[in-house]
């Protein structure tokens, strides 16, 4: 994001953690809305959680009838209550805050309800002064996971890995910089990259013990690829945290320490 001046000298976990991948098992909210015959001219829906914060976010009728899941197994297991028990909504590729947990009522409308956590929360702030209200689907992202933040390596072979993702589809490709972005090298993937799943990425180096900084960078099938920092940071105001995608920098100091550093 473009929300701290410096690069927090933090690990991966912390600056690119809440990702995972989960097999998910319910009924379609296409079927129930079918039985509830919603009337002509409902274009959006209001899912509202249980929780004590009462999470509610609007969602197209467009989505709702297309991929969303009211949710009831997880991995082939009934839902933990930190996962939501009994139900939460699964929207994918969309933006994790719409997979509304412990799911008590969906109400059909005509308009966004507009509602705080749409309004005060998620919305992105652009330099014209003007808010992008909804920002769904999730950009295209990757981040190198080994070597990086808070990890020391020696001087010889590397193998460089890490993992990538996209709300717009499947990941097509993803490559490699150990220059700092001067040269780009197409990085292995690990099979067939699946729809809305993240893929993990290999690419074997040689480090001669100089400093160098490491960068990933991931195409989408929608033709979507990674920005840079700088390039991100051009289309929103100072101050920005939600929906940053921009290409993450591993800086490898000469004693092998690895750090966050902007570029």
């Amino acid at each position: 994001s473009n929300a701290f001046p410096l690069a927090v000298d933090e690990t991966c976990g912390m600056i690119h953690g809440l990702v995972s991948t989960a097999e998910w098992t319910g009924i379609s909210l296409s079927l129930l809305l079918g039985e509830a015959r919603p009337r002509r001219g409902a274009r959006w829906l209001l899912a509202e959680g249980a929780d004590a914060n009462a999470m509610s976010r609007s969602l197209p009728m467009e989505k709702a009838l297309d991929d969303v899941l009211v949710a009831l197994y997880q991995n082939g297991e009934r839902l933990r209550p930190e996962q939501g028990y009994p139900m939460r909504l699964v929207v994918p590729g969309w933006e994790g805050n719409l997979n509304v947990k412990w799911l008590r009522r969906l109400k059909v409308v005509e308009e966004p309800v507009h509602t705080r956590d749409e309004t005060s929360k998620y919305s992105d702030l652009r330099p014209d002064g003007k808010a992008l209200q909804f920002t769904y689907p999730m950009d295209v992202k990757s981040v190198i996971t080994e070597p990086s933040g808070g990890q020391k390596i020696a001087p010889g072979f590397q193998h460089i890995t890490g993992l990538a993702w996209s709300g717009h589809g499947a990941v097509r490709r993803v490559d490699v910089s150990t220059d700092g972005g001067n040269s780009w090298q197409t990085a292995a993937l690990d099979g067939r990259p699946a729809t809305y799943a993240p893929v993990r990425f290999r690419h074997n180096w040689t480090w001669n013990g100089s400093p160098a900084t490491l960068l990933s960078r991931a195409t989408d099938q929608a033709g979507h690829r990674q920005e840079t920092r700088t390039e991100w940071s051009a289309r929103y105001a100072h101050g920005q945290l939600y929906h940053c995608n921009a290409i993450q920098s591993w800086h490898i100091a000469s004693d092998g320490s690895v750090t966050n550093v902007y570029l």
